[in-house]
């Protein structure tokens, strides 16, 4: 099997009008603010669209969930599955992903009036199960969930036409590898298969062999460009002070995702946080997934500011404008650094990634660093320090507790100010009649947050 590379230009034309893309499709983009496509889409669009195999390399956040969801949602229209048997089929590594590649792809679908349905774990395998049995088109599913429901008769995937891997990479390193094959194998080889992943080693280079005919490669915005567009710092910390400076770090003016190395740390110091006044919320594989998602639309909205996590919000996690990103106990290796550190600086924005280091993790983390590429700037801090606070903003906390529900008056206000500054949908620009002014705030900001979903998908 060969694999070719081509280039492509929408030079002279419209935007997204230049692919040729049904008028439906054209109306909700235009209605999502979305104009201009992205790198990976501009290179990938054409072959997909055209029915080609395509090996697509770009780390998240750089578009490439319409990269491959405008070439399935064109080929899919008109069509209807029958029950069980979807048509096409995108497989994902984590829940989160799922949950934001079916945001980003349902007001699309539904203009071309195509259904879509998720399978993921930590949900009712019994209502997966029911959508599917209903007949969906377009199945976003991860891996283990997929083979419950193949297991069950509940899903065959004889009809799938077009299936899509979306963050290959990281299912290999979580080990989804024989799930993934297994699935793979239940697909027709004569359908069409996109790939996209942002690095490309001997698994996924294995997976490209195998279930991918002639692929066109197209290779844009790969780690070394994710890595320019942040600034990387080093703190050296004393172990003692290490808390003392991170919580000065989570009590700044603006969102932070702080990442903590198991679920128990990152419970003791969210509740640390809380008690100092700093409004924190925990995420990681022990929450339900209906918390999870709570806790990431909360944090999204701006109504907590922190995010306490472990690396499962690493994979796969979206957060529009999110500008600094904490590794309070630094990753194991250097691609958890880069997934960590690819939760900002996306889709062309820049972003500040910094990480707290003692003297005993000095050589370890240096060697990380060294195999991601990247060379930070190293500062020793102190908790209170001027220099802390030019770096990342940090300021001393309040010192009064909060409890993790209402916001405080002060925090409602920075929150109603976020939300004003999301903008709305156009045509949507003003209150409804009888709507309250905190419902139009909440309307205006989950549009907003449905158009950075569709803009910035994958």
């Amino acid at each position: 099997m060969s694999s070719t590379s081509s280039t492509h230009s929408t030079e002279g034309t419209s935007g997204f009008a230049a692919f040729g893309l049904p008028p439906e499709l054209l109306a909700v983009l235009t209605r999502l603010g979305v104009d201009e496509p992205f790198p990976i889409q501009s290179a990938t669009l054409p072959d997909a669209l055209a029915g080609r195999d395509v090996l697509g390399r770009g780390r998240t956040g750089s578009g490439k969930t319409l990269a491959f969801g405008l070439p399935l949602l064109v080929r899919l229209s008109g069509r209807r599955a029958d029950s069980r048997r979807p048509l096409a089929l995108i497989l994902v590594p984590t829940r989160e992903l799922a949950q934001q590649v079916t945001e980003a792809l349902d007001p699309l679908a539904e203009a071309l009036r195509l259904r879509t349905a998720t399978a993921v774990g930590g949900m009712s395998i019994g209502r997966q199960a029911t959508a599917l049995r209903e007949g969906a088109e377009i199945l976003v599913a991860t891996p283990g969930r997929l083979m419950d429901l193949v297991g069950r008769k509940d899903c065959r995937l004889d009809r799938v036409t077009v299936t899509v891997l979306d963050e290959a990479d990281q299912m290999a390193d979580m080990g989804f590898l024989p799930q993934v094959t297994e699935v793979m194998d239940l697909t027709p080889p004569d359908g069409q298969r996109l790939l996209f992943s942002a690095t490309l080693d001997h698994d996924v280079d294995q997976l490209v062999e195998r279930y991918l005919s002639d692929p066109v490669d197209h290779s844009v915005d790969p780690s070394a460009a994710a890595v320019s567009a942040m600034d990387h710092h080093v703190l050296l910390v004393h172990g003692p002070d290490k808390f003392a400076t991170a919580t000065e770090i989570a009590a700044r003016d603006g969102r932070v995702l702080m990442f903590l190395s198991t679920k128990a740390s990152v419970d003791r110091f969210t509740k640390h946080l809380l008690g100092s006044g700093v409004r924190a919320a925990a995420l990681h594989g022990g929450k339900s997934q209906p918390l999870r998602t709570r806790t990431l639309d909360r944090f999204r909205s701006g109504e907590v500011p922190v995010l306490v996590a472990t690396n499962v919000a690493a994979r796969g996690i979206h957060v529009e404008a999110l500008d600094l990103v904490v590794n309070v106990d630094p990753p194991a290796d250097h691609k958890d650094y880069l997934h960590r550190g690819g939760r900002t600086a996306r889709a062309g924005e820049s972003g500040l990634v910094v990480t707290l280091v003692t003297p005993d993790e000095r050589r370890e983390v240096a060697r990380l660093m060294a195999d991601a590429g990247i060379r930070p700037r190293e500062t020793r801090v102190r908790s209170g320090e001027a220099e802390l606070s030019r770096i990342t903003g940090a300021r001393a906390p309040s010192g009064v507790p909060v409890d993790g529900g209402a916001p405080s008056p002060e925090r409602a206000k920075r929150g109603g100010a976020a939300f004003r500054g999301m903008g709305t949908v156009p045509g949507r620009p003003g209150r409804a009649k009888n709507e309250s002014r905190k419902a139009t705030e909440a309307r205006k900001a989950a549009e907003a947050r449905q158009a950075a979903r569709v803009r910035r998908g994958g």
